[in-house]
């Protein structure tokens, strides 16, 4: 029987669909600061920005279509009551704790603040009564996931596109400078200096969340075969990554020719402000606030909706609505704690968390060359959880025990120092499997 295949132009609405999902406060903000960072080095800079950025979303989407679609199942091959307390942990992290609250708050900085008069710019109940309208918003456009792909990608995506060109543009048609002189680590190591950049914009972990919309928004049209589900994923996620890459490279170039024009910044939510006036006037921040706002929103639903859909799976008897309202509300919470404290906060964690997500990601392409062996996922993902916990307490209290315990590592400086450990890891898991003649993960990955 002949496999239900989707059109061209419903696959393309799905890829927009992923694409605004992933497009949110971090990707926005990150890339320009980065081109001002790295000056005439930022060519070598985004190469290793892309690959964490967009690279690892792609392989994270891909690898959750083709694990059964769904990112506890595939943390479960380590050990079951690892596979909950990591996909809890990446849940709340991206969600209600860091990854849903700051959306509002980069809204309210870039697209709100400005326009505020100097006398209410250090009040509070500003932001507050912006954080209930915004959450407000994002919980109704969530309590039906089905409509998520017509929302947003027909509507919304088309829209923050048309406005993220015309910021770019200016920054092509007249350019603002010549790229600066290198700073800070992008003078000695920019392409790793880039490749931990792209942590920050969450988008790997995010993708074993955003996946399942996008396998939910497949299914819901139709298509059931797995052969079929897996393929149409794949296909969406090289939409989204090729509208990511060309968003960063364009804002990455922003950033590298601003520096003559608007001088140094602090973060990249200033430079964008700063050079959105330069290239287009008072005009400037109005296009910025109204592409911040679009990207931002997008993030939001799809990051509450994943969510809840996955804490109302996991405790049946609370309603997906329920849940809505609960992380909505408790991210309207967090939001007001404000930009800068929350960034401090989450960083750590990210840290932390991140590499498990990477490792995890990689060894599902592996699954079968290692006959599932759970022994390999143990052995890679032990050492990185060590190196990853050592390098979050760094990033929260500076220098500490473990950390000077495992200055040896290859790569440490880099902030990469978990790569080896991983692989030597599960090289040994793989040994030790095969001695003691392990039987295979019974989670195996079929043949598409």
């Amino acid at each position: 029987m002949k496999q239900k295949t989707l059109s061209i132009g419903s696959v393309f609405t799905i890829g927009l669909m992923l694409f605004a999902l992933f497009l949110g406060a971090g990707n926005m903000i990150f890339p320009p600061l980065l081109g001002q960072q790295a000056g005439e080095h930022v060519g070598t800079a985004i190469i290793g920005f892309l690959l964490t950025g967009v690279g690892l979303p792609l392989l994270g989407v891909i690898a959750i279509a083709y694990s059964g679609g769904d990112p506890q199942k595939l943390a479960s091959r380590v050990h079951p009551i690892f596979g909950i307390i990591f996909t809890i942990t990446l849940y709340l992290a991206i969600g209600p704790f860091f990854g849903i609250p700051r959306t509002a708050t980069v809204s309210y900085e870039i697209g709100i603040l400005p326009f505020l008069p100097a006398d209410l710019t250090t009040a509070g109940w500003p932001l507050l009564l912006f954080s209930v309208i915004f959450f407000t918003l994002t919980a109704f456009l969530s309590l039906n996931p089905s409509r998520l792909v017509n929302r947003i990608g027909k509507f919304l995506t088309p829209a923050l596109i048309i406005i993220l060109t015309a910021l770019v543009a200016g920054a092509f048609i007249t350019p603002m400078g010549e790229p600066g002189t290198p700073v800070d680590d992008y003078a000695t190591s920019p392409f790793f200096t880039g490749f931990i950049e792209g942590y920050l914009t969450l988008d790997a972990i995010a993708a074993l969340v955003f996946a399942l919309v996008v396998i939910t928004a497949i299914k819901n049209k139709g298509i059931k075969e797995r052969g079929a589900l897996v393929r149409t994923t794949v296909y969406a996620g090289f939409i989204a990554a090729a509208g990511l890459a060309l968003v960063y490279l364009s804002l990455s170039h922003l950033g590298a020719t601003s520096i003559s024009a608007v001088g140094e910044q602090s973060n990249g939510g200033a430079l964008l402000t700063a050079a959105a006036a330069y290239l287009y006037g008072s005009s400037g921040a109005v296009i910025l606030g109204l592409a911040i706002g679009a990207a931002c929103i997008t993030t939001s639903i799809g990051l509450v909706s994943s969510t809840a859909t996955y804490f109302s799976q996991l405790i049946p008897s609370v309603p997906y609505k329920v849940f809505v309202f609960i992380f909505a509300g408790f991210s309207m919470i967090v939001a007001n704690i404000g930009l800068t404290q929350l960034i401090a906060i989450s960083l750590p964690v990210l840290v932390m968390i991140y590499p498990m997500a990477i490792v995890l990601i990689f060894l599902s392409f592996f699954h079968l060359f290692f006959r599932g062996y759970q022994a390999v996922y143990i052995g890679a993902i032990i050492p990185t959880f060590i190196v990853g916990v050592s390098d979050g307490l760094a990033a929260g209290i500076g220098e500490n025990f473990l950390s000077d315990s495992l200055a040896f590592l290859p790569l440490m400086d880099q902030g990469v120092g978990w790569i080896v450990p991983a692989l030597i890891g599960g090289v040994i898991g793989f040994i030790w499997a095969v001695l003691s003649k392990h039987s295979t993960n019974t989670d195996k990955i079929t043949s598409i």
